[in-house]
């Protein structure tokens, strides 16, 4: 039986605000200096295995196989190839999972994996014009056919925090939870300055409930999501080395003990966690209480709130840093910025020994893993 794959080097670029930092920037721009970062920190702890493949998350690029791309711009070689998944917020998580699978299968030895989203320079679209008619922006693409709930994100927490009795008040809390503790935390150890950015943009200090509570819904004047309590539009990347422990030896790492996908109803996207989560447990027969942090995608606070009541998470343990509400959410990436997350808590001294990521996806899914920190 093939050992559990492990994730070490894990490393990320700044979240930038889209439109600010990186306006300028494509998904080449933000992923090659990471991945090169990351085959560079390989190299310093004496791994000189080929990389059999990069792997990369993202949504909304240019299209052209972007993680082909970026290894090609980061300088690994020709020889190198890449392929480019996408599974919309949970795509970075995807392309981690499917690497560790690749790993553990004994095909591959090292995989360069993550997500990478540039909200600034995604291209516009245009749908083709109906007989007479005029060119119509493509916005997102459809997450659900005709004949099925295909809600916009915002749109949808607002009716998940409504069907779960989230209140605007409670919403508000765990946002300034949020916006606090990432205020407080040094992130400079897993990030690689990109040009003149070397930390989050979207942090500030001072964002206190009686302040949340002064914004505005920004999905409809009963909603209650809001600037303050969802994430921002964002541009990053996130990049990990998957390989085996044996490959690994003598570098701090974390070990791959099961990965989950699941469906949901595509009306309240939010949820797709939970299911995913329930057959991650299923699979390991670890349960809520044994977790010691867990990093979900702060798309918005209602989400989280509701994955929490449903599966009896304690949420002292949930982005303890803070997440996506303060820090970004750069769509394609984040789920590799959940585990980039989570290695520098755990295998910080002291660092809780199992660890959990997960995002809610647009169109009723979820993707979760579980990893613990090796001795």
């Amino acid at each position: 039986m093939n050992s559990a794959p492990v994730l070490v080097a894990a490393r990320r670029s700044p979240i930038g605000n889209a439109g600010h930092g990186f306006a300028d920037l494509t998904t080449t721009d933000l992923a090659a200096p990471v991945l090169g970062e990351v085959d560079a920190v390989l190299r310093r702890s004496g791994i000189e295995a080929d990389v059999d493949d990069v792997i990369l998350g993202n949504c909304m690029g240019p299209g052209g196989n972007p993680a082909r791309i970026a290894a090609l711009a980061a300088g690994l070689g020709f020889s190198i190839p890449g392929v480019t998944v996408d599974r919309q917020c949970g795509s970075g998580l995807d392309a981690v999972m499917q690497a560790a699978l690749r790993v553990r299968s004994g095909n591959d030895t090292l995989i360069l994996a993550g997500g990478v989203e540039s909200a600034s320079t995604a291209p516009w679209r245009y749908w083709p014009p109906t007989s007479g008619g005029e060119l119509t922006r493509y916005t997102r693409a459809p997450f659900a056919p005709q004949g099925f709930a295909d809600p916009d994100m915002g749109c949808a927490a607002d009716d998940l925090a409504r069907l779960r009795g989230i209140c605007r008040e409670r919403q508000d809390a765990y946002a300034t939870r949020s916006h606090t503790l990432a205020a407080a935390s040094d992130f400079s150890s897993e990030i690689v300055p990109i040009g003149a950015v070397a930390a989050d943009q979207r942090i500030r200090r001072g964002m206190t409930e009686a302040r949340l509570a002064r914004l505005r819904p920004s999905f409809g004047v009963d909603g209650t999501a809001t600037a303050g309590n969802s994430c921002g539009i964002s541009d990053g990347s996130a990049v990990l080395a998957v390989t085996t422990e044996s490959l690994a030896q003598g570098m701090p790492a974390l070990r791959i003990l099961g990965t989950a996908v699941a469906g949901s109803d595509p009306a309240l996207p939010g949820l797709g966690p939970v299911p995913a989560i329930r057959s991650l447990f299923a699979k390991t027969g670890i349960g809520a209480s044994d977790l010691g942090i867990v990093e979900i995608t702060e798309a918005f606070a209602s989400v989280v709130l509701a994955v929490s009541d449903e599966l009896g998470l304690d949420e002292s343990i949930i982005c303890p840093q803070g997440g996506a509400i303060a820090m970004g959410h750069p769509w394609g990436a984040s789920g590799a910025v959940l585990l980039v997350r989570l290695a520098s808590q755990m295998l910080a001294d002291g660092g809780p020994e199992l660890g959990l990521a997960a995002c809610a996806i647009g169109g009723g899914q979820g993707i979760a893993m579980l990893v613990e920190r090796v001795s």
